[in-house]
């Protein structure tokens, strides 16, 4: 079954020699134009297997076509075809929605390949040269979050915080109450919002997690 494509590429040479290229191939290319203003319009009319795109054009460039055709069909395969291999450039493609990221020096044979894959198969398909870049950039991502890990006690307030530092030091909840000018029952129902939130099930687990993570009193200067 032929492919039916829509090719946007500013560069009149590129997109007539690809087109032979992709016929000799058995793919079809069923409109090549030179901007991404009349993409709409194609896709509605054409109703191509999938869409080639050039990631630098004048006036609008690849990655707002690419926003806009997604925005209006959530389906259709979008490839960006391009001589980028900049890490950015290859991310904010494939969160845009691109199922494809290929380079324009890559044989036509593994193109073609590529394209079957991605609308046959539904893969997402990048070009085996970025495969490092994009292989660190998500190791590199799960390092940051893992960097930007919350600490156990960031959910309690102030005044919890206040008063694990002083369980920590061993206080009874009336010291706590004398010290910070607040009733016994007030530092219970605190205590027991502080167990909640550390999910633990005694002040004396409190205290021993708040000792290993170094919490201390803040001090009033």
């Amino acid at each position: 079954m032929s492919l039916r494509v829509l090719l946007i590429d500013d560069h009149t040479l590129f997109r007539v020699g690809l087109e032979g290229l992709l016929a000799s191939r058995g793919i079809e290319i069923v409109a090549s134009v030179g901007s991404g203003q009349d993409c709409l319009r194609l896709v509605e009319e054409l109703k191509p297997d999938v869409v080639l795109l050039d990631m630098r054009m004048p006036g609008i460039d690849g990655l707002s076509v690419l926003k806009v055709l997604r925005e209006n069909d959530e389906n259709l395969p979008i490839v960006m075809l391009t001589t980028s291999s900049d890490e950015g450039d290859l991310l904010e493609s494939l969160r845009e929605g691109a199922q494809g990221y290929l380079l324009k020096d890559m044989e036509p044979d593994d193109l073609v390949l590529a394209l079957r894959d991605i609308v046959n198969n539904g893969k997402t398909v990048v070009a085996p040269d970025l495969a490092p870049i994009l292989a660190k950039a998500v190791q590199g991502s799960h390092s940051d979050e893992e960097g930007a890990s919350t600490s156990p006690f960031d959910e309690l307030t102030p005044r919890e915080t206040e008063i694990l530092g002083l369980l920590a030091e061993g206080q009874s909840n009336k010291a706590i109450a004398r010290n910070l000018g607040i009733s016994d029952g007030t530092v219970k129902l605190h205590v027991k919002a502080i167990l909640r939130k550390l999910d633990v099930h005694s002040r004396v687990e409190a205290a021993v997690m708040a000792v290993e993570y170094g919490l201390s009193r803040a001090t009033p200067e």
